[in-house]
């Protein structure tokens, strides 16, 4: 006669088995989305790819490429580079939304098997450790700016502040991204809007600073190269926002243009965005300059914004305070992302 099996359940293993069934904590990475799954409409969805797109590495771009091979090259090059990662990213962009695959099972399924997969996957992976890296230094500076604290401690508090929210996946990445959005564009627009009121001359005289690579305003093919080869960096973007994609509801002749509208807002769109950002990004690096900040660290974002954000508060500690808040939103938003 057989006996039953007894099997022991250890506390650890009750916890991991918790762990495995809690949905909130499944965002189906490198897999298909089920329609299960897909419980967001059209707009949050949307609304959580393009909080993807607020890392301020766009303006440090921009900024870095008008200082050193000046504002001509720089602009024709962001211009010409945006258009391309458009234009590449649109069929990605639709076939990932269309489909509910992220990037690597987009690659698998256009023909270049697990090998063409695994080589997406790598250059992905690549750019988001590079980004995370890159967004978490810019938090630092700022948080080093403001709280005076050694940047080492800095760089730690930068990497490890998203990990309670990346925990949960999509869920809760989707409800921060829906809450901070309004709050994060306010912050943004801002200090523009403060450039255009109280020093106007700032737009007129943007190209004036020649650049240190010094070609005057004159167009020059080899410069306009080297600044169209940083400006590719941003051409892996669009396989984080397929990431959020993928969670797009099925289309259909009910919500067909709130599908096509989400799905080049926050896909192949997001890089029309990006664009302004980056040439936005030279008129802060031209202020801070102006504001007495050296060439070297004009392109940084902290400078570039705090510089903006001076025009807007008379008192300095206010200007400090909403440039570090803004910066470390900004990080935060792009960084769940890339962890």
């Amino acid at each position: 006669m057989q006996t039953g099996i007894h099997q022991t359940i250890t506390k650890i293993r009750r916890d991991y088995n918790g762990l495995v069934a809690n949905e909130t904590m499944e965002d189906y990475a490198l897999r298909y989305a089920p329609r299960s799954f897909r419980k967001w409409s059209e707009f949050q969805v949307a609304n959580t790819a393009f909080g993807s797109t607020s890392f301020l590495v766009l303006e440090a771009i921009g900024g870095f490429l008008s200082i050193n091979y000046g504002f001509t090259n720089a602009f024709w090059a962001i211009v010409s580079v945006g258009l391309i990662i458009f234009i590449t990213g649109l069929p990605i962009g639709y076939y990932a939304a269309k489909h509910h695959i992220d990037i690597d099972l987009l690659t698998r399924s256009a023909g270049f098997g697990y090998i063409g997969s695994t080589v997406t996957s790598l250059i992905y992976a690549s750019y988001t450790f590079i980004l995370f890296a890159l967004e978490a230094s810019i938090m630092s500076l700022a948080i080093e700016l403001y709280f005076g604290i050694p940047l080492s401690i800095a760089y730690v508090i930068s990497a490890i502040v998203v990990i309670p929210l990346v925990t949960f996946g999509i869920t809760t990445i989707s409800r921060m991204q829906l809450w901070t959005q309004p709050f994060w564009l306010v912050l943004l627009i801002a200090p523009y809007v403060a450039v255009i009121l109280r020093e106007p001359e700032a737009l007129m005289i943007v190209d004036a600073y020649l650049g240190i690579a010094n070609s005057g305003q004159n167009f020059n093919w080899l410069l306009f190269g080297t600044s169209a080869t940083v400006a590719f960096s941003m051409m892996a973007q669009i396989g984080e926002q397929v990431d959020f994609l993928r969670f797009l509801p099925d289309k259909t002749p009910a919500n067909r243009w709130r599908w096509w509208a989400a799905m080049l807002t926050a896909g192949p769109g997001w890089i029309i965005f990006g664009t302004l950002r980056q040439l936005l990004g030279a008129l802060l690096a031209h202020l801070a300059i102006r504001h007495g900040i050296s060439p070297s660290h004009a392109h940084e974002p902290t400078q570039m914004y705090l510089a903006a954000y001076e025009l807007l508060f008379d008192d300095p500690r206010w200007a400090l305070g909403a440039t570090t808040l803004f910066v470390i939103l900004s990080q935060v938003k792009i960084n769940v992302t890339n962890a």
